[in-house]
């Protein structure tokens, strides 16, 4: 089932680099989809609660459709693609294994203990 998952989430990322191809987005789009929301992280300074709602606020796939959806009905081109960042680094993350974060820190999540097989 793991490896279903994990088949799932990387079309889905490569669904986002296709839509953000199609949409002629500049390259370096391309290093904030896979960086960008990662900035995330410094939530964690604030201790693991506010860590875990700030990195999931910027990881949770229906706030990145939400912002695509809202971009494509303004439409306003920045919102359109950050949602698609959104989108796409959510699925990478979670296809290398890194789900949205619980309280209990930040190795902690949806999808199990970071690094535990």
């Amino acid at each position: 089932m793991k490896n279903t998952i994990r088949l799932e989430e990387a079309a889905m990322f490569g669904l986002s680099i296709y839509v953000l191809y199609s949409l002629q987005a500049e390259w370096w789009w391309y290093l904030i989809l896979f960086l960008g929301p990662d900035i995330s992280m410094l939530g964690y300074l604030a201790g693991n609660k506010a860590g875990a709602f700030i990195y999931n606020l910027f990881h949770h796939k229906g706030i990145a459709v939400i912002f695509f959806i809202t971009g494509i009905l303004l439409p306003h081109f920045l919102i359109q693609i950050t949602g698609i960042v959104l989108f796409g680094h959510a699925s990478m993350d979670r296809m290398l294994g890194y789900g949205l974060k619980t309280s209990e820190g930040f190795k902690y999540t949806h999808l199990g203990i970071i690094g535990k097989k």
